[in-house]
């Protein structure tokens, strides 16, 4: 059974920094692509960043380039989001997802098939 689960949100002040972590169980990464979303009351889910795990080649949503990284750690099947300069419009909870397999379109929710339960990040002004 794969399992997902996000760890590291809280509550920080515009220009701090914090690292979520994904850990992972249940899943081979090959072929697969692993993402982090987040989502904000009465929006739909919105797209942060993507990594391919084969390649480590990554992806970002406009709203976060330069600011957000998205890394892995293949020996402990970890996956990272790293948000430097957090802004309040950051605020959201964010969710860690895997795709089933390999995956053309990496922004839409819907090419991923597992999800963990999201952490809560709040960034003040």
């Amino acid at each position: 059974q794969v399992q997902l689960r996000e760890s590291g949100g809280g509550l920080v002040q515009a220009g701090d920094s914090l690292r979520l972590s994904c850990t992972t169980s249940g899943l081979t990464f090959r072929r697969r692509t692993m993402g982090w979303f987040r989502q904000t009351p009465g929006k739909e889910r919105e797209f942060v960043a993507a990594i391919i795990w084969d390649f480590g080649s990554s992806y970002y949503a406009e709203a976060v380039k330069g600011r957000f990284t998205i890394s892995r750690l293949a020996a402990r099947n970890m996956v990272y989001l790293q948000m430097d300069s957090l802004k309040p419009e950051d605020t959201a909870v964010y969710y860690c997802a895997a795709s089933a397999g390999i995956i053309t379109t990496t922004q839409s929710p819907d090419n991923y098939s597992a999800w963990g339960q999201g952490t809560q990040v709040t960034v003040s002004s």
